[in-house]
């Protein structure tokens, strides 16, 4: 018959055991969060740029000057949501994006005063404002990666699959908006050097991969069927960049292609795909 020690030592051992298992998935939240808000913020900047692009070569129109503001916003929030690092590194990286993305945020700011007071602006605050938005996503970049391998956590390959495509989707939409405010695709930003046609054929065979995953809900594929044909509808005025630009069609359709994946990404996150 066991002892007594020995049944407690088997009640501390069962006790912890549940503990661990109770508290795993919210080990598991902190860096799957915080990983969220980085991508998430990243698509927001990124955003922004389009939009500036879009308020240049609309002769300042207060709607893209809106939607510049709300995308700083929501960036912002991202980055002051409260948050905890996985080890020093990343939380150097952090201190070093936040203050990438003051400069970023006052930089656009001042371009679009000018905007708002001159009716243009010089091609190199812009190319320097790039340049710095450039800068801010490869920070961003490295923050995500440096979270994971110092979390141990690491995104789900479908979840992550879907995150790429939609950074994707907004430098494309960010390229193209760039090209027809004529400031050409060297002030475009983001770290992406490829060529916009290049771009957009990898998007299409990336998104293709996606919709033919087996682990795909007919939820999800449904989805993903939609967000397939409002890319083919705008792939063609993509790929002929140079001929009849139409950056309000791009603009919108991307915006709504991008808010599709984000949702597809979320339903992968809630089953660890």
């Amino acid at each position: 018959m066991p002892s007594r020690q020995t049944l407690a030592s088997f009640k501390c051992a069962f006790l912890s055991l549940a503990f661990n298992l109770l508290l795993a998935p919210y080990l598991l939240a902190a860096p799957a969060d915080e990983l969220l808000h980085v991508h998430q913020m990243r698509l927001a900047v990124q955003q922004s740029l389009g939009d500036f692009y879009m308020f240049s070569s609309m002769d300042a129109d207060q709607r893209y000057a809106r939607m510049i503001n709300t995308s700083l916003q929501q960036a912002q929030a991202k980055l002051d949501t409260p948050s905890t690092m996985p080890g020093e590194d990343s939380a150097t990286l952090r201190a070093r994006l936040a203050s990438e993305w003051q400069h970023y945020q006052d930089t656009l700011q001042g371009l679009m005063e000018t905007m708002r007071k001159q009716g243009f602006t010089d091609l190199q605050p812009v190319a320097s404002m790039a340049d710095s938005n450039r800068q801010l996503m490869e920070t961003a970049q490295t923050l995500y990666l440096k979270i994971q391998q110092e979390s141990g956590y690491v995104v789900p390959t479908l979840t992550q699959q879907s995150r790429e495509l939609s950074l994707l989707m907004q430098g494309i939409a960010v390229d193209y908006a760039s090209r027809s405010a004529s400031v050409g695709a060297s002030f475009f930003g983001g770290g992406e050097e490829h060529a916009l046609d290049e771009q957009v054929r990898l998007l299409a065979t990336r998104l293709d991969t996606l919709t033919q995953a087996k682990q795909n809900t007919p939820k999800i594929r449904a989805e993903l069927g939609n967000i397939a044909n409002k890319f083919h509808y705008i792939e063609k005025s993509l790929l002929n960049y140079n001929q009849n630009t139409v950056p309000f069609l791009v603009s919108k359709y991307s915006n709504s292609i991008i808010e599709e994946l984000e949702n597809v990404a979320a339903q992968y996150a809630a089953n660890q795909l």
